[in-house]
Parts: structure tokens; sequence; C-alpha cells
């Protein structure tokens, strides 16, 4: 929200073949914590990163707790899904179960309007592992942190894709937009304004749903 310097050191990397996007985080943490096991739980109220990307009428997000319990969610903008083909597709029919409409989080009145969250939708093929340096849930010590791990096939973003008809796997040069963030219970204590929320691009809102400023990121060889 304000730019100044997080609490604990958060690292990310984005490599690419032609086959996946690998993204990789190394997140300080001196006290490791965990408490949500079921796929698709609100793991955002535990301590968690999260990973965002950007299709033009279209974004898909992934979260991950140390438990590498996963929740994700496939967002379309209500203005683009008849036009863009959406609602030809099944796995978006609006009829599905966990299918809502979503006006985001912090910020409500997005100039783009409401949007269809799927959470019912998983990406074909991901990967992703988890390890810790530490002890999880065990408050009388002092961690080190943990590290993630995702691996995304290119060809399970066609949906992404819909919208604009970029190529999968991108080409030299092209440039998208994702999102990486983690969320913190435990703050940082006053004088510090500590959101909890800490992302490598800035907001300027509460809320992780605009993409327009996402990261920047240019595909090169």
């Amino acid at each position: 929200l304000h730019g100044t310097e997080a609490r604990y050191d958060t690292r990310a990397a984005v490599c690419w073949d032609d086959s996946n996007l690998y993204v990789a985080y190394w997140i300080e943490e001196p006290n490791l914590q965990a408490s949500l096991t079921e796929r698709d739980a609100p793991i955002y109220r535990d301590n968690d990163v999260e990973f965002f990307i950007a299709g033009s009428d279209a974004y898909y997000e992934f979260e991950i707790n140390t438990f590498g319990t996963i929740y994700e969610v496939f967002f379309i903008w209500e203005e683009a899904y008849d036009s863009k083909g959406y609602a030809r597709m099944s796995e978006f029919a609006r009829d599905r179960e966990k299918v809502r409409a979503f006006r985001g989080v912090g910020f409500k009145n997005h100039p783009r309007g409401p949007r269809i969250g799927y959470w019912n939708w998983d990406f074909p093929g991901l990967k992703s592992a988890v390890q810790y340096q530490g002890t999880l849930n065990d408050s009388t010590d002092t961690d080190k942190g943990w590290t993630v791990e995702l691996s995304l096939p290119w060809k399970g973003m066609q949906a992404l894709a819909q919208g604009d008809g970029r190529s999968l796997p991108p080409r030299e040069g092209d440039i998208w937009r994702m999102d990486f963030s983690r969320f913190n219970q435990q703050k940082a204590p006053p004088p510090a304004n500590d959101s909890g929320g800490w992302a490598w691009s800035p907001h300027m809102t509460w809320d992780s749903h605009v993409p327009e400023c996402f990261t920047v990121i240019k595909f090169n060889r």
C-alpha cells in the first residue's frame, strides 16, 4: 500500500521453456505456521504466498501455505464472457458449482466491472512443492523460512489466452503481467504501518485483483 520495505525478505524467480512456466519463492519467516489442509480452503487466513497470471480478459489466482495446501480460482471479466467466447466453453458454464460473481476485495469499483469467479477450476498439469527450514507450528524456536516451486504447463493456459490469442509458449520478447505476493498473520508492531500483505509491484489499494498493477514479465532466452 505504501511502498516501504517489508519486515521479512521474500524473493521470487521466473523461468520458462517450451513446455512450462516455472515459478519459485524463498520466504523468510521466523515462526512457521499453517493450519489449513483442505484444497481450496481460505489459506489467505494462514501465512501464504500468492501468484497471479493475467490474460487480456481473464486471470488466474494461485495460493499455497506451508503445508502445501493449494487454493485456485479462475476469473473472467463479466464484460468479456460472451464477446470473447468463454460462454461457449463448457468448463466456464455459469450454472456450475462454486461459480459466483466477484467485485474485488478492497477495490470494489474496478473500471472493467465485476468478474465471474470459478472456484471449481484447477490448473491442468500444475505441479507444486514446498520445503521449510525450521519446525512447523512450534513457536518455541526461530525458523529460517520456506520455499515454493511451481511448474505450470503452457497447454494449461489456453483459457487465459482465449481473449487475445497470445502465443503459447510465449515468443521471444512477449510481455505478460504476473503478480507475486505473500500474506502474513503476524504484522510488524507499531509504529510500523504493516498491512500484512506484501507484493512485488505496488497496487496502492488493499486488493491483489488489479491486473494492470501486476509485475511486467518479458520473456527472453
